[in-house]
């Protein structure tokens, strides 16, 4: 079995904390990934030592009281972007971070998300240098994905005068990657599920962020809706 040395929290930090600041650690010689098996367990036994009662505990029940919806890019997990541990924050992804109309798993999270684990925070985070977005925003052909990207297509559609008036290729690139995070947060006001929530009086905010790869950073983006006062009129069906 390959020896397989697991990270080194960082200073200050415990094993429930959800980042540890190493190179990539994965070997790619350990084919039956005992490596990954053996990392598992020192950082289940760890957790015991801290919090001996917390497996326990936690597989009672999960009270997140955030839904992430942010992209598959396997450099932008949610967890350790924003700092939370294990059942605090439930996560769907997917290429690009869209929230489409007929995209049931997607919306099947949310509707568990919302009506069942009753989220306060619905938080759609795009990621620059996306390489979806960047598939979208050319004429290549990608096989079966090409599918999926028309979402963004559709996207850069509604907006071109304003992307197009951008000369710069790389700002360009940056607004449409937040262009798209902002639709899927509108969509998401769109759902009868987020609606009803609101109609109950649930308290639910649903927010469009971006994360930026090159400093580590989430932003905000100008969308924030925690109500149905600021969706078009047309979409509105909880009257």
């Amino acid at each position: 079995m390959i020896k397989y040395k697991g990270p080194t929290p960082l200073k200050g930090t415990s094993s429930l904390s959800p980042i540890r600041a190493t190179p990539i650690k994965f070997d790619p010689l350990d084919e039956n990934l005992d490596g990954l098996l053996e990392s598992n367990r020192r950082w289940a036994q760890e957790v015991k030592e801290q919090q001996p009662e917390f497996f326990k505990n936690i597989n009672l029940k999960q009270e997140p009281k955030i839904l992430w919806i942010g992209c598959s890019d396997s450099r932008v997990p949610a967890e350790q972007i924003l700092q939370l541990g294990p059942g605090e924050i439930f996560v769907h992804r997917n290429i690009a971070n869209v929230v489409a109309n007929a995209d049931l798993n997607c919306l099947s999270v949310v509707q568990y998300a919302v009506e069942v684990l009753k989220v306060q925070h619905i938080i759609v985070c795009g990621h620059y240098n996306c390489g979806g977005v960047a598939a979208a925003s050319g004429h290549g052909q990608y096989g079966l994905i090409d599918n999926w990207l028309r979402n963004i297509k559709d996207v850069y559609r509604l907006h071109h005068h304003e992307l197009d008036s951008i000369e710069n290729d790389t700002a360009r690139f940056r607004k449409l990657v937040e262009l798209n995070a902002t639709n899927s947060a509108e969509n998401l006001c769109h759902s009868t599920i987020v609606q009803n929530a609101w109609k109950n009086g649930q308290n639910l905010t649903i927010h469009a962020w971006t994360y930026d790869l090159s400093d580590g950073h989430a932003r905000r983006l100008a969308y924030r809706a925690k109500d149905n006062t600021t969706m078009e009129y047309i979409y509105n069906v909880s009257e």
